[in-house]
């Protein structure tokens, strides 16, 4: 992300969408060339995939992502703007912060991994309220160049909610775990839209660049609200089965 930043102020953006689709067909050969290619599964068929829908605990899961997730894209969609306009930092800033960003979201994703497995979906709901810490710190760090740059790396923590739900939804689908996890991209996607949307609105009633981050907090305690029905719906089943 930071290189394709700073292809697209030198170069143009047009040059940013040929390297990704240079990337993509190299991408495709390397999976062409080194993918095992396992036997397909006998018992494998679309119907069986879709008996994934029928459960409760993927679509709270699902809800989790979608509405949690966006909150970090509330402030990630307007960063650079908030940078410029805010911060008073010219284009040649813009790719060190969203390197931090990207730290962070590594960092994220390690320590995520490791919450999954040994605290399970209670680390969900952890990270959910990480992020909206982190994000209700951005509208009062963005007037400071260091004081946002920490706290973009705080905010891109939050990422590792998606190693998270992922294996969530790998252990709530029964069979159907294929369509799981597609349906956590389908889910992360849907936070892609939703987070940049309701911030830009945001923006446009003139609530400022900084309103961002109150969006992300809202959305990050909507996610965690969420997180909430489906850790107390799944303990209840739980006992249920014992």
């Amino acid at each position: 992300m930071p290189v394709a930043n700073a292809v697209s102020h030198s170069f143009g953006w047009r040059w940013t969408f040929a390297i990704v689709s240079v990337l993509a067909v190299l991408t495709m050969a390397l999976v062409a060339v080194f993918a095992p290619r396992d036997p397909a599964h006998p018992d494998a068929s679309p119907w069986r995939e879709l008996g994934a829908l029928k459960r409760g605990q993927v679509w709270l899961t699902l809800g989790v992502g979608a509405i949690g997730f966006g909150g970090m894209f509330a402030v990630y969609a307007y960063l650079a703007s908030t940078l410029k306009a805010v911060t008073g930092v010219g284009p040649e800033v813009l790719p060190w912060v969203f390197a931090l960003f990207g730290l962070g979201m590594v960092a994220g994703n390690l320590l995520g991994a490791w919450a999954a497995d040994r605290f399970g979906m209670i680390a969900a709901g952890g990270l959910l309220l990480w992020s909206a810490a982190a994000l209700a710190l951005y509208p009062f760090a963005a007037p400071h160049l260091w004081a946002v740059m920490v706290v973009v790396v705080l905010i891109g923590g939050g990422g590792g909610l998606g190693s998270v739900l992922q294996t969530r939804l790998m252990d709530v689908a029964g069979d159907a775990q294929t369509l799981a996890a597609a349906l956590n991209h389908s889910a992360f996607n849907t936070a892609n839209a939703i987070g940049p949307l309701l911030a830009g609105m945001a923006v446009a009633a003139g609530w400022g660049w900084t309103s961002t981050g109150w969006v992300g907090v809202a959305l990050s305690l909507g996610g965690f609200a969420i997180w909430v029905v489906a850790w107390a719906t799944g303990r209840k089943a739980q006992q249920s089965d014992a």
